[in-house]
């Protein structure tokens, strides 16, 4: 009954009746397989014991954010609550989110793309990723702020890749530099040269996906790397390392190997829209500090969005911003 009376509204009254959500709540609902646990642990009621610590332990660990991380954070809650005298339990989650704050603020770093211009930024990560999705988002992104950009079509290894990447290119107005053949390296060559001709503000350069443990494929990406840098000295100025959220804590390991290879600047965590559990931005923070520049929970355009520590703890919590 209620489907057929729905057909019949008009559309722009039934999207009325339905706005979309918003950004905060389409983050807590990625968030939520963790934030629901954290929530029903704090909202039960009473004292802070060593139960309540050791259950808020496992959630931690269970939530990606790794040992060595959920040991600082706990020491950390633990040295808080005592200095403010806390004692009912719904009291730990303002107590948690002033820890995470502590942890997580200083990735809190926005990409500051105006600093030269071609602004050169190398896209990477390891296959499925989310990386050619991230770039169509991030160049919407980068237009929205008045920037003008091209893109590189560097994954020469699959042709899905640079044919998805063309059709970024056209939901977004931009150009994009592709080769039927030929590798990477000589791609981004030519497009650098041609941003630096037209007076582009910014390249994005995808690279093919690769395994951390493909030895020869980690040094052909060196390889992209210094070709650019024949082209532009200083260049690239953003090596972004795009990591899947679902991997857990591989991520962690995903980061080092990348950073040993390139010197990773910044990460694009994705696909914060499932079964994503969240932590593992705090088992990097601990780790292996790199800023996050953006987080993404979904498919459309607008769904890229800088990271904002404060945003996230609140979704990871379970509480609205």
């Amino acid at each position: 009954m209620f489907s057929f009376l729905k057909k019949n509204i008009p559309a722009k009254i039934a999207a009325s009746d339905n706005p979309a959500p918003s950004w905060i709540d389409r983050l807590k609902s990625g968030l939520s397989r963790t934030g629901n646990q954290l929530a029903d642990l704090f909202g039960r009621g009473g004292k802070i014991d060593d139960e309540l610590y050791e259950e808020l332990e496992t959630i931690l660990i269970t939530a990606d954010v790794g040992m060595d991380a959920t040991r600082a954070l706990l020491a950390d809650l633990r040295r808080h609550v005592k200095e403010h005298k806390l004692v009912e339990a719904d009291e730990l989650r303002s107590a948690l989110a002033h820890c995470l704050l502590k942890l997580l603020k200083p990735l809190a770093q926005p990409l500051q793309a105006a600093a030269h211009k071609p602004f050169v930024i190398m896209m990477v990560g390891v296959n499925g990723a989310g990386k050619t999705t991230s770039i169509g988002k991030l160049a919407k992104h980068l237009q929205s702020q008045g920037l003008s950009v091209l893109l590189a079509a560097g994954d020469t290894f699959r042709a899905a890749a640079r044919e998805q990447l063309m059709t970024w290119g056209e939901r977004n107005n931009v150009t994009v530099i592709a080769q039927q053949s030929g590798d990477a390296a000589a791609v981004i060559f030519d497009a650098v040269h041609a941003a630096k001709a037209r007076g582009i503000d910014v390249v994005l350069a995808d690279t093919a996906g690769r395994l951390t443990t493909q030895a020869h494929l980690m040094e052909e990406i060196k390889k992209v790397k210094r070709v650019i840098a024949k082209v532009l000295p200083d260049a690239p100025h953003e090596v972004l390392l795009v990591l899947d959220a679902n991997t857990g804590q591989n991520a962690l390991s995903q980061v080092k190997a990348f950073d040993d290879a390139l010197g990773v600047t910044g990460l694009i965590l994705t696909k914060l829209d499932g079964t994503a559990k969240g932590g593992v931005i705090a088992a990097i923070a601990r780790a292996h500090p790199i800023p996050v520049r953006f987080i993404g929970v979904g498919e459309g355009l607008d769904d890229l969005r800088p990271f904002v520590a404060e945003e996230f703890i609140s979704a990871l919590l379970g509480q609205p911003a």
